[in-house]
Formats: structure tokens, sequence, C-alpha cells
């Protein structure tokens, strides 16, 4: 069994069980919580470079043959989902440490972040679409006690509308994944790619639609994507960045997964309407963000307009736009995790969100300044930046398609994207402070400074990184193409799945 494909389950799952065993225990359990999300992160890294050089990896547990048992799949596309999962967990979790109160770590937060890595990483990893299903439910429990957690009455109220909304989606997940089980007596991905064939056409399109329906939900994408903005700006800044990060790209991965392996007989239909839905999304995600003057509530709307432009590249259907929309799934977690921690700076320096009771953070922490100023542009598209690169691909994908109005609508919101970060600079960076803007912790201003340092680092990290892969896009752009290739010739995929088996 290929234990590779086992750890980024396995490790988040016993880091989780030892932090709540040490739940009385504060320094173990925070080095403990850092140590297995840096532990993920590793394990993660080994297995996208097995799989770039081994080839698609599959384990079957209990040595159960595909369809029969359970299977754990890696190609590229998940293989590099998952390693962004490790990548945000381990920044979080550095993050969390002097951003996380006493009371919620006894409460078992470093434990929720860890049951919610697991789910994440269980999700991108599984071969069949009913353990798909339990993988959503483990990180929807976990990521609703954590949006939860400290008993905040804006917190309660944004914990409802999203796990109503969640479990809407869930509810119509499982009632496409009956359908499909009645019709084929199947659920594994690559057993089920071969035998849609054998399904009268038009019922694989209805099912199609509730399975657009259930992701577009968990993907935040038009018109279902209003829990989002509701939900996403209560809870503590480092639980907001590890969801802004992740959890609406789980449901961007099963859209991906499902609508190139298996829905793939009318893509004429299918795929358009992904792509006007796509559109719809960008439009209406950057007009809410124009419209808020909250630190949190722009960065949100922002996530419902980027999962626009991942869309996108899915609906265009072709190599580049598969790619396109890979790069950008790359760049957008990594600026977009990164954004949110720099937000809890602002709130840590003001004492405010609010971008009217900010300012002056330019004079007085120039290094996260420019950190905001290299993220803001990235996701604008702005050049020599990681997300210029991404809209790149995906516009000359849909130049080449002859898809002019979605080229048109991805500049339109590329620009008003700068707007709404222009107008973050200048209340909340660029202007003098208010005199109300103050927030000491309690300690001063050495807890302050301290506080502020171990802050610093992963946002420093990400900053460069993101950097690294603006001015570096070749081997992201080569990484991503492999990518886009294996979503786009599936019969790999179900080879190697089903042993050889027809």
């Amino acid at each position: 069994m290929n234990l590779l494909l086992l750890l980024p389950i396995a490790l988040p799952l016993a880091t989780a069980a030892l932090t709540l065993l040490l739940h009385r225990h504060r320094p173990a359990q925070r080095a403990l919580g850092v140590a297995g999300a840096g532990g993920l992160l590793i394990a993660a890294g080994a297995l996208l470079a097995n799989v770039w050089r081994a080839g698609i990896q599959v384990a079957q547990i209990g040595n159960w043959p595909a369809p029969f048992g359970i299977t754990l799949v890696a190609d590229l596309f998940s293989a590099i989902m998952v390693l962004l999962a490790g990548l945000m967990g381990f920044a979080v979790a550095i993050y969390s440490l002097t951003t996380i109160d006493v009371r919620r770590e006894a409460f078992g937060y470093y434990s929720l972040l860890h049951v919610l890595l697991m789910g994440v990483c269980g999700a991108f990893l599984t071969g069949d679409l009913f353990n798909l299903y339990v993988w959503f439910e483990v990180l929807l429990i976990a990521s609703f006690v954590l949006l939860a957690l400290g008993g905040e009455r804006a917190q309660l109220e944004g914990g409802i509308k999203y796990v109503t909304l969640n479990l809407l989606s869930s509810a119509l997940f499982l009632a496409a994944v009956g359908l499909l089980y009645a019709e084929t007596g199947t659920l594994n991905l690559a057993h089920l790619a071969q035998r849609l064939a054998l399904v009268q056409p038009g019922l694989v399109t209805t099912i199609a639609m509730l399975f657009l329906v259930a992701f577009g939900i968990k993907a935040a994408a038009f018109p279902l994507f209003f829990w989002l903005p509701a939900s996403y700006h209560t809870p503590p800044v480092a639980v907001s960045a590890i969801f802004a990060g992740l959890l609406t790209k789980v449901g961007v991965y099963a859209l991906v997964r499902v609508f190139t392996l298996l829905f793939i007989n009318d893509v004429g239909y299918t795929h358009t309407l992904i792509l006007v839905i796509a559109g719809l999304t960008m439009i209406t995600g950057v007009l809410g963000a124009v419209a808020q003057n909250d630190f949190r509530r722009i960065l949100s709307f922002h996530i419902v307009s980027q999962i626009g432009y991942m869309l996108m590249g899915l609906g265009l259907y072709t190599s580049l736009g598969l790619a396109g929309a890979v790069f950008y799934i790359i760049h957008h977690i990594i600026v977009k995790t990164n954004l949110f921690l720099i937000s809890g700076v602002a709130r840590r320096v003001s004492g405010s969100y609010h971008l009217q009771r900010t300012g002056g953070l330019y004079a007085s922490h120039p290094t996260i300044a420019a950190c905001f100023l290299i993220s803001a542009f990235s996701l604008a598209g702005l050049p020599p930046f990681s997300g210029f690169f991404a809209k790149l691909a995906l516009i000359r994908a849909g130049l080449e398609t002859a898809q002019y109005a979605i080229v048109a609508v991805s500049l339109v919101v590329s620009f008003l994207t700068l707007f709404s970060m222009t107008k973050i600079w200048t209340e909340a960076f660029w202007k003098p402070a208010p005199p109300s803007a103050h927030a000491l912790p309690e300690g001063g201003l050495n807890a302050l400074q301290q506080g502020l340092a171990i802050m610093s680092l992963p946002i420093i990290a990400l900053t460069l990184l993101s950097l690294l892969i603006g001015l570096g896009a070749g081997p992201a752009l080569t990484l991503a193409q492999a990518a886009a290739d294996q979503l786009l010739q599936p019969s790999g995929y179900i080879q190697i799945v089903m042993g050889g088996r027809p």
C-alpha cells in the first residue's frame, strides 16, 4: 500500500487526537499543533514529488480491488491541492500562536483545525463519491465548530447561515449520489466513468445538474454564495484565513473532478452553463466587494468573484483553460490566505476591521504594507505577479475559443478588483491613523510587538512564495499544464484505478 497517500489523512487525525489529550497542557498543545501541520506539509510535498516522478498513485484500502473497496488516488491536480492544504495549515498554525485566545485553545481549537485539514485532504484524495460525501461532512462539522467557537452573537448568526446552506448542499449531493448508484451500481469515480456511457444521456445530464448545484453551493458560486460573506468575517482571523484559502476550493476541486471525469457527454450544454455561472459569479462578487467598507467583508466578497475565474477555466474545457484554472487556484489560495492574515495585523494594530477606523499602517509597519501591495496587485492581476499569469492563461484560452463575453467580464472584474484593493490601501495603510486607532493587548507594547513578530512570519513567507510564483511562472505553468492534460485525458486515471480492467 502506498503510505504517502495515507499520511495526509493519518497525520492530521493523529495530531487532532493528541492535541485533544493534551488540552490541559497549553504549550505542548500549541507545539504539537504546529509540528503536526509541518509534518502534513512535508508529507504533501513528498506525495507531489512522487506523483510528478512516477505518475498517478493509487492505494486500495484493505487490498480490496476497485470498485469494491475504498480507493485513494493522487494525480497531479489532487497532489497539488493537498500540498496547498498543508502549506496553508502550517502558516495558519503559526499565526494562531498569537491570535487564538486561551479559551478557544482550551475548547479544542488545534484539534478542530487538524480535523478540518484531515477532511480537506481526504476530499482531495478520495477515489469514490460516497467517501467524498463523508469527507465533506467531516470538514463541515469541524468548520462549523471553528466558526462558532467562542459563542459570540455574530459568530453564531454567521455559523447558522453557513451550516444551513451547506447542509442543503449535502442533501442535494447525497440525492445525486443515490441516483447515480441506482443507475450504475457503483460509486467509484473511475468505474463510474466507464459505466455512465451505458446510461441514458438525458438522465446523466440531469444528475450532472444536481452535482453542479451541490458543489456550486460549496464553492460559493452564483447564485447561492451569500452564506460566505455573511459568515467568513465573524470568527477569529486565523479561522477566516484557513476558510478563505481552502473551503471553497474543495467545492471547486469537486466540480473540476466530476466535470472532467464523469459528466463529459454533453459538454456543449453543461460546460457552457458553467461558463455563464462563472461570469455571473465574477460580477456579483466584485460588486459586493466594491460596496463594502470592512477589511474582511471586502476580502470575503472577493473570494466569490475569484471563484468565477476558476470556473471559467473549467467552462472553457480546453487544455489551456484548465491549466489556467489550476494555476489560478494555486495563486488564489496563497494570496487570499495571506490577505486575511494581513487583515489580522490591521485589526491588532488599530482595534478594528472597519476601514474608517484604521490608518497609518504604511508608516508604522512598512513590511506588512509591502506584503499587502504585492498580494493586492497579484489578486488584481497586475504584472509581474502570479495573478497576472493565471489570468493571462485564462484570457488566452477564452480568445482561442472565441468566448469574448467571458473575456470581457474577466477584464472588467480585474479592474474593479484593483479599485477595491486601492480602497483598502488608501484607508488602512496610506491615510494617517485616526486618534482612536489603537488596541494594545494585555501586556502592553511589548506584547503587541511580540505578537506582530509571530504574525509577520507566515505573511512574509506567503508573500515571497507568491512573488516567486509570479517571477518564476514557467515551472508553475508547466506543473499546471501537466495537471490539466491529466484531467483532459482521464483514461490514464481510469486504467490505473481499475488495475487495467475494462
